[in-house]
């Protein structure tokens, strides 16, 4: 308790178990009285745990923290860990394990987290004595929040939680051969600038990077000096706000048309923290093969791993972004940027406008994330689960302030939603917190409806209910000859669920009946289900489809 007090941890999202049982036990004191300084959060499941520590770190900036039981308790868990190492999302798991004399014997409830979780997970490491404790959680949160973020694991030996010694604090800041912060390379700096300067047609791609480096305010003067229209990646939504000039949409397979053609147009490519992700690039053969590409990341192991590069700056972006706006010549590529307007028009009229506003059928999802994303507050935070509700949810709702979304972007985890967004109203109590979800996504994290009962979270839960797994379901009607293979779902009665759980709940199957809904939604106090019947067959477009060049885009099926 004193180690994760040293380390600024206000709150902590698990669920207890026998190897873990020592720790609970400490914590009863840390949570009540005037010893008080821990939230503890009662999640209903251990993944939830996991997803809930990411909302928190993705809305917060802080290291999100797990705490847990050993076997299934731990493995439970290795989605949530596995999920921040692909989204480079900072958290801590500690996990109860049996006592160091039981290792090997296969006792009960063990398992060898350590090579379980190395692979997926930035640091893994099992306590085995007491005095290594304070040693271990001071090196897991510094490795956790620096350099790249990422998921760290601590398997903590039931004897090293029950012997005693006296309290010595630690505060690790170095370990040998991990170096989270690059040295700016001055002359990396001066080839970025200098192909910048001569650029015609440049096209920045702006990822969470952005955000995890907190270098929002330099990403703006950087293109604003430069006058470089920019795309952003799913996880970078929020790195430039929706109604900046320069900000001509969202990347990837379901992004904007104008970004995705002008990739292959643009002769200077600015890659700013991202990972040039396959559901960015599409075909990496026919990829910007025609632009000089320049990537500034933190992370050394990114650059040329997908997209080779022309000059690498390897550095935090708050720090290499200003060092390269300092050289710059101011520009103004007018002609280039009006370049973009005909395709966004074309998307807007052809994808856009039928999408946020039809004249007649069943509701759509799109519509229903436009008509949320009109009415609530400028600081709302967008949480989605995976699959089409996140689609239509991340093109069409609204990012004013930074760190406004939190999805699950590399492993697209189903059921991630809902805990994260427990998580996110932790982080920040005075936003809303709005949550898209499908049926599908919805019902793998139904559990934690109990999380948001006790807790009085005040999630904002948009259930979009179409009776399918729907990502599924368009890839199945568009690549395999409309053969609809378990992708139909039977649902339960969500208004006796909510009604169970005691969370207020309104149901919309009509148009006219939607604003209303949703005004009465943001206006309750603490948690709120929507759920909206949505047309069985809506599809999410444009799309390019897998592996296909990135400017085949379709805007209609």
């Amino acid at each position: 308790m004193r180690a994760l007090q040293a380390e600024g941890v206000k709150t902590i999202f698990g669920y207890p178990g026998g190897s873990i049982m020592p720790v609970y036990d400490a914590l009863y004191d840390y949570t009540r009285g005037q010893k008080k300084c821990f939230d503890h959060i009662l999640v209903r499941h251990e993944q939830g745990a996991t997803h809930a520590a990411e909302g928190y770190a993705r809305v917060s900036g802080q290291v999100g923290v797990a705490l847990v039981t050993s076997g299934p308790g731990v493995t439970n868990t290795l989605t949530g860990v596995a999920d921040a190492m692909l989204d480079s999302t900072p958290i801590v798991v500690i996990a109860g394990q049996v006592p160091i004399g039981a290792l090997g014997t296969d006792a009960f409830q063990e398992v060898d987290l350590v090579g379980v979780s190395q692979p997926i997970s930035k640091w893994s490491y099992q306590i085995r004595h007491a005095e290594d404790v304070a040693w271990a959680v001071s090196r897991a949160f510094y490795i956790a929040r620096t350099g790249r973020p990422g998921p760290v694991v601590l398997d903590f030996a039931k004897n090293a939680q029950v012997e005693e010694i006296d309290w010595e604090p630690c505060k690790v800041d170095f370990v040998r051969s991990y170096v989270p912060y690059p040295k700016l390379d001055a002359e990396a700096v001066r080839q970025a600038a200098e192909l910048i300067n001569h650029a015609k047609k440049p096209l920045a791609l702006v990822g969470q990077g952005v955000e995890l480096g907190n270098a929002h305010q330099e990403l703006v003067r950087f293109l604003e000096k430069a006058d470089i229209p920019a795309g952003r990646t799913m996880l970078g939504l929020s790195a430039l706000p929706s109604t900046h000039p320069l900000n001509v949409g969202m990347l990837g397979m379901h992004g904007n048309y104008a970004p995705n053609l002008k990739e292959q147009e643009c002769d200077v490519l600015i890659a700013i923290g991202m990972r040039f992700s396959d559901r960015v690039t599409g075909n990496l053969k026919t990829y910007a093969k025609q632009a000089k590409i320049i990537h500034l990341d933190i992370d050394r192991s990114e650059i040329d791993k997908c997209v080779k590069t022309d000059v690498a700056v390897v550095a935090d972006c708050k720090e290499s972004l200003p060092a390269i706006t300092a050289l710059l010549e101011k520009a103004d590529h007018q002609a280039w940027r009006d370049s973009f307007k005909p395709l966004m028009e074309k998307e807007r009229t052809k994808v856009i406008e039928p999408a946020i506003h039809p004249k007649e059928g069943p509701l759509l999802m799109g519509e229903v994330v436009h008509a949320v994303a009109e009415q609530a507050p400028d600081n709302a935070i967008l949480v989605t689960d995976v699959g089409q509700n996140q689609l239509f949810a991340t093109r069409y709702f609204k990012y004013h302030h930074k760190r406004s979304i939190c999805t699950s972007g590399g492993l697209g985890t189903m059921g991630y939603g809902m805990p994260a967004a427990i998580g996110a109203t932790f982080a920040a109590p005075e936003r809303t917190v709005c949550c898209f979800m499908g049926d599908g996504g919805f019902q793998m994290c139904i559990e934690e409806l109990g999380t948001i009962m006790e807790q009085k979270a005040p999630v904002k839960m948009i259930l979009m209910n179409n009776h399918y797994l729907g990502n599924v379901r368009q890839w199945q009607d568009m690549f395999w000859l409309r053969r609809k293979s378990f992708t139909k779902m039977m649902n339960p009665d969500y208004a006796m669920i909510a009604r169970g759980y005691g969370i207020p709940y309104q149901a919309v199957t009509e148009r006219q009946d939607l604003a209303a809904a949703i005004s009465q939604m943001l206006s309750t106090d603490g948690p709120f289900i929507l759920e909206c019947a949505i047309m069985e067959e809506d599809n999410v477009l444009p799309m390019t489809p897998p592996g296909m060049d990135i400017d085949k885009m379709m805007l209609e099926i």
